[in-house]
């Protein structure tokens, strides 16, 4: 790109492409979906932000920055989720289970699979529709659940075969022959490694070291032994012609051809092979591999039948093992407390979020509540009706009692309404608008229903037991009823406008009742701008 500055679309095929294949080299690709966020943020486009900030971290923990995008990660999967955006948030859960199989965390991992693909649908291109599969029986593998793995990679199988994504199809089988071996089904391993070299000689693909290496640790453990070396010989040849996805690959290479060289008994070459790794891992500070590179010392040192200095050895990996475990739940933590931290400060703005929306005496919803919800709900359900209710003679119980009793008394009438509407209607709602007033939202409800609900709810409220609170002032409420149908054009405003002259007139006709649906004609002035009680 090289500063020139790109249209959106540009910088969404961009995307596409770091989205839709394996970037190879994660430092270059790093580079380059940064540049691809600052020229989204120029744009000020939010979603093209998310979807580059979401390959930048892909990239970041590839090159080891895991706590340190793990709470960006988390982030986009909320904004995602939040602003309907079905794809990225697929992906987002994608990021984040390749953190927490890097944290060690299957459970979690999984979890995080499982929701990236019940979050496909049908604008999901069929290489996220794979791929998003793998890594679901990935992680099931990952959790011992191998019967369901297999199933999951059979899946993915099908879909790739019938898009003819036959790179993607290499991928999967190399994944699913791993597991297999890694679960110890050396057996089912060598088939899946013959089925993808098949596939590979059949679409004219050359299966690139990492995979080939995957095909000499099955083929050693199934005792194949001069197969292969003769397979790691060449993951070595062409990781020195430059063939190679990381500087580290070499390193497993040389180990995986000293345990074939052990294996065929050639032990002075096994020897070479492992000083040659384990001078790498020392090099390259490779603690989990060196750990692996102790682990078969030991075993070359029995083959040779020096079972002191197998012991001694054996011995040093115990050491090397633990103290590796004792570095990985160091790590382990720290991505952790970054999830933990993320998601408890979600978890709290959503708490103020909620605090902001209810009313802090009677604990009901509040008029921002309404403001935010109520267009939406009108707009999408000709049939709702609302009501507004106003307690009776309000300001006669603050004036002879106390503001303290008037508080008592919005308590309980906020209970009575709650209870009364969700008895009646389970998916409406109660808010406080202000003051002595309320408003009572019913979905899908005629007219002639809600004023029938609402003069029971009525009822219930005049005849409550309110001698504890007022002594002997009575309780009652007035309410005015609106239908979204007798709006046009529907509209928050419109229907509010029309409950509180229904309000109005259920005062001037002398309180305690309901009244719904009154003809424009017959309507007197809006309830607000009335000088009773």
């Amino acid at each position: 790109m090289g500063g020139n500055t790109l249209g959106a679309e540009a910088v969404s095929a961009a995307l596409l492409a770091m989205e839709e294949q394996f970037v190879a080299d994660a430092t270059g690709g790093l580079a380059t979906a940064v540049e691809l966020e600052q020229q989204a943020a120029a744009l000020g486009d939010e979603r093209l932000v998310m979807r580059a900030r979401l390959c930048r971290t892909n990239m970041a923990v590839r090159t080891g920055d895991i706590a340190g995008v793990a709470r960006q990660v988390y982030d986009i999967q909320q904004w995602a989720a939040e602003h309907g955006d079905r794809n990225l948030e697929a992906r987002a859960h994608g990021q984040c289970a390749l953190i927490q199989r890097l944290s060690g965390d299957a459970a979690k991992r999984l979890e995080h699979s499982l929701s990236a693909v019940e979050l496909l649908d049908d604008t999901a291109t069929v290489f996220t529709q794979v791929r998003h599969r793998i890594r679901l029986a990935d992680a099931l593998a990952d959790t011992g659940a191998m019967d369901a793995a297999r199933q999951r990679y059979r899946q993915a199988e099908v879909l790739a075969r019938k898009a003819h994504q036959w790179e993607l199809l290499n991928d999967l089988l190399n994944n699913w022959a791993h597991y297999e071996f890694e679960s110890g089904d050396f057996v089912r391993a060598r088939e899946v490694i013959a089925r993808m070299i098949e596939h590979a000689e059949e679409r004219g693909l050359q299966l690139d070291p990492p995979t080939l290496h995957t095909v000499g640790e099955v083929q050693a453990a199934n005792g194949e032994y001069a197969e292969a070396e003769q397979t790691m010989l060449t993951c070595i040849a062409r990781y020195d012609a430059g063939d190679f996805e990381a500087v580290a690959d070499l390193v497993y290479y040389q180990l995986t051809l000293a345990r074939a060289r052990r294996g065929l008994g050639d032990h002075v070459r096994a020897q070479e092979s492992l000083d040659a790794c384990r001078a790498r891992c020392v090099e390259l500070g490779m603690q989990e591999v060196l750990v692996q590179v102790h682990e078969e010392q030991a075993d070359l040192h029995a083959a040779r039948g020096d079972h002191v200095a197998a012991f001694a050895e054996l011995k040093v990996f115990i050491a090397a093992r633990e103290s590796l475990r004792s570095q990985e739940r160091e790590a382990q933590a720290q991505a952790r407390q970054a999830m933990f931290e993320t998601t408890e400060a979600r978890e709290e703005a959503e708490r103020f979020r909620e605090q902001a929306r209810r009313d802090p005496l009677t604990g009901l919803r509040n008029r921002r509540y309404v403001d935010e919800e109520l267009p939406a709900l009108i707009a999408g359900d000709p049939g709702l009706s609302l009501a507004i209710a106003d307690i009776d003679y309000f300001k006669r119980i603050n004036d002879q009692l106390s503001h303290d009793t008037g508080d008592q008394v919005l308590e309980q009438v906020a209970q009575l309404l709650e209870i009364g509407l969700a008895a009646a209607v389970p998916g409406g709602f109660v808010a406080r608008l202000g003051g002595e007033e309320f408003l009572l939202v019913l979905p899908a409800t005629p007219l002639t229903d809600a004023a029938t609900t609402l003069d029971s709810i009525r009822a219930a409220i005049g005849g409550h037991d309110w001698h504890d609170i007022t002594r002997h002032l009575p309780v009652t409420v007035s309410i005015g009823v609106a239908s979204v149908r007798q709006c046009s054009p529907p509209s928050q405003s419109a229907a509010l406008a029309t409950a509180d002259r229904n309000l109005y007139a259920a005062k001037h006709e002398g309180r305690n009742r309901v009244v719904a649906g009154l003809s424009r004609e017959r309507l007197p002035r809006a309830y607000r701008d009335r000088d009773v009680a």
